[in-house]
């Protein structure tokens, strides 16, 4: 039996969380023993870990990395506490000087090169260690193992990061997983050097248990509401787009689309600027930010139309999600968009990333109630399950060669 390694930060709600809580239900452990380290021990996700999966001690240090500056410092974490400070000066001024729209990564990327010395290794070898969230350095750096592997959940060709240090990180692992064949091309657009390494492997994703957990019976104002409804499940941060979502919504309103609702199932550090917006935009009334949800199923059963505003996606958990539960989807045309929708079949692209393209994009649909239901009747007709999708992750485990598509169409 293989020793296996998955490490995290936490357990939030938010999609790579999910595609977690997903691999790990559907992983083999009569073949593989598997051993959970979470920096954090937290998060509304936490309770649905399986129970064969062994969660690993919590390691005081590591926690940090979920813990502000002050809080770290207060734990007694002097030298942590120092190098978080040092990287967020570091990558402000490095944003200043290369002129970077957003140094957040910059700033992670400096916060692990100067965070190391300080943090202890993993004791135990293990034959092989999957790292699922950038940045990689835990297992790049702190963990022994036979093999390592290491995901892709984003598109790199929209975020910026110091291509020489992550070379330097991505050359401690074995093998590289993305989501989706875009998310691979736009990481290799970046690492071209890196293309024997990288193989795509999608987010599991189970029909069954979405169509149950959206049947749950929660409390939500949706269930009065005779509006026309979008939703959204988004984390409120840049990315996401909620800030153009909102600024669409408006120009919606002052073309008279008042039978129009949209709500937002989410939760994260841009929450009260978007409050903020919401409010100088004079669309309180039909612009609901609803909060966390652990189950944002029943939200997105109710809608009449599930709109992704993102910027940028590796490959959007929910807009599958939605697919499988027939909602019409309306996606901005982020580089990985054609990878997830099929124009006018299983959803629609906003032809510009903008919120008048947004605007655009709602009203046509909202307008075109056939259109919607031939994209709700094909939903239904496809099969969204793809639980065999690991059997691309154990070839690397057992193989340790790059996954053929030869070689995954012959797998039972």
């Amino acid at each position: 039996m293989k020793d296996i390694l998955i490490a995290s930060y936490d357990m939030e709600i938010g999609g790579v969380e999910r595609s977690l809580i997903s691999l790990l239900e559907n992983f083999d452990y009569e073949t593989y023993k598997v051993d959970l380290f979470l920096h954090r021990h937290q998060g509304d996700f936490f309770p649905l870990l399986p129970q064969q999966v062994n969660l690993l001690e919590e390691c005081k240090p590591y926690t940090t990395f979920r813990k502000s500056i002050s809080e770290t410092v207060k734990d007694g974490y002097i030298g942590i506490g120092c190098s978080r400070v040092l990287s967020k000066i570091h990558a402000e001024l490095d944003g200043k000087r290369k002129k970077i729209k957003e140094p957040g990564y910059i700033q992670m990327q400096l916060m692990w090169q100067y965070t190391l010395p300080f943090l202890p290794k993993v004791k135990k070898e293990y034959d092989v260690a999957i790292s699922y969230l950038w940045p990689h350095d835990f297992v790049a750096e702190k963990v022994a193992a036979k093999k390592k592997i290491a995901w892709i959940h984003t598109d790199y060709s929209t975020i910026t990061t110091n291509v020489k240090r992550d070379i330097k990180m991505w050359s401690r692992f074995d093998y590289i997983i993305a989501v989706s064949d875009a998310c691979k091309d736009a990481f290799l657009q970046k690492y071209p050097m890196l293309e024997k390494k990288v193989s795509v492997m999608e987010n599991l994703t189970s029909p069954q248990f979405i169509k149950k957990m959206a049947d749950k019976d929660v409390p939500f104002p949706m269930d009065s509401d005779p509006r026309f409804k979008i939703v959204t499940v988004a984390r409120l941060s840049h990315a996401k787009g909620i800030d153009n979502a909102i600024l669409a919504m408006k120009k919606l309103k002052e073309k008279g689309y008042n039978d129009i609702a949209w709500y937002v199932v989410g939760y994260g550090g841009d929450e009260a600027m978007l409050r903020k917006m919401i409010q100088e935009n004079g669309v309180e009334d039909c612009f609901i930010l609803l909060g966390k949800k652990v189950n944002p199923y029943p939200y997105m059963k109710a809608a009449d139309l599930y709109v992704q505003p993102s910027r940028y996606e590796g490959k959007a958990v929910t807009v599958v999600e939605a697919q499988i539960l027939a909602i019409p989807v309306l996606i901005t045309n982020y580089k990985t968009a054609a990878s997830q929708v099929r124009e006018g079949f299983d959803g629609s692209i906003i032809g510009e990333l903008s919120f008048n393209g947004i605007a655009k994009s709602i009203e046509e649909l909202y307008l075109q109630k056939e259109r919607r239901e031939t994209i709700i009747k094909n939903c239904l007709s496809l099969s969204f399950g793809n639980e065999k999708e690991i059997n691309r992750l154990y070839h690397l485990i057992k193989e340790g060669s790059e996954i053929s598509e030869n070689m995954y169409d012959n797998m039972p």
